[in-house]
């Protein structure tokens, strides 16, 4: 396995303790290196720590949302990588992932330096057809789909894992809307593969790194904007929240997106224009 760089900065805000500094980026490292999470017992031995050190970091990192943990304890996200399907796998030369999202994983081979270039894989959640990309760091991918993400920015972190199950890849706005129709959602932000690349394309700069700095909600507000990505859903109103994690910021939104919240990018909009 390839080791990744090293440059990580944690935000003044929210300082964490060198242990779970430590914790962190070992996990993120190894998540990268092997696909999977480390055990309890290796990280602690790798460390010097006791398991009991362990998991008061990984207590103290989900509060942080460095990491989601599941009732166990165990990881279930350590952004963009997941440890169980979230509905998209990243195959690299190397190595293969499951991607926490269809941000997270267009986002894997933009920060792995060892994996450039990957395959993503996925289905349509309306017509269940197989869909998987070329992608790389040097250009969007070629091909048909379009992006749907159901909850707001400001509402990720109210269920996390519900917001990234549910920010996914469609065959065409035709499979958004069917979909739609069929659970009861209302639609969120549609957007080309191009945008979603650029999306992903420096969100995680520095993760794999240490300290790490996150970004305040108006650098991330500043960073949707660069990519094409306006209007409320993308928003972030709530900007007296905590320094913001990963790929949105926390606040409120339920299982199903605002109405009035809708941002759509169309698939000839540039990245850098504002969305309708």
């Amino acid at each position: 396995m390839n080791t990744p760089p090293s440059d990580d900065v944690m935000s003044a805000r929210e300082p964490a303790s060198d242990t779970a500094e430590r914790v962190r980026r070992a996990v993120y490292r190894h998540l990268a290196e092997t696909g999977s999470a480390p055990q309890r017992e290796a990280l602690a031995a790798r460390l010097a720590l006791t398991i009991g050190q362990v998991d008061e970091a990984y207590a103290t990192l989900a509060e942080a949302h460095h990491l989601v943990l599941d009732d166990s304890g165990h990881i279930v996200l350590a952004h963009p990588f997941a440890t169980r399907n979230f509905g998209f796998s990243v195959m690299g030369a190397r190595t293969l992932w499951w991607g926490g999202c269809a941000w997270d994983a267009f986002a894997i081979p933009h920060l792995v330096p060892a994996e450039p270039s990957v395959l993503v894989a996925t289905t349509c959640p309306a017509c269940a057809k197989p869909m998987a990309w070329t992608v790389d760091a040097s250009s969007p991918p070629a091909g048909p789909g379009v992006a749907h993400f159901l909850v707001p920015a400001a509402g990720i972190w109210d269920d996390v894992v519900h917001a990234c199950g549910n920010q996914r890849i469609f065959c065409d706005t035709d499979c958004v809307e069917d979909w739609l129709a069929a659970t009861g959602n209302t639609r969120g932000s549609v957007f080309d593969l191009s945008v979603l690349w650029h999306l992903a394309a420096h969100w995680y700069e520095g993760r794999l790194d240490s300290p790490y700095r996150r970004r305040e909600p108006s650098q991330a507000r500043d960073y949707f904007h660069g990519v094409g990505l306006r209007g409320p859903f993308w928003g972030l109103p709530k900007a007296d929240r905590a320094a913001v994690p990963w790929p949105c910021p926390e606040a409120g939104a339920g299982h199903t997106s605002d109405a009035a919240a809708v941002s759509d990018v169309s698939l000839k909009t540039r990245p850098d224009s504002p969305a309708v």
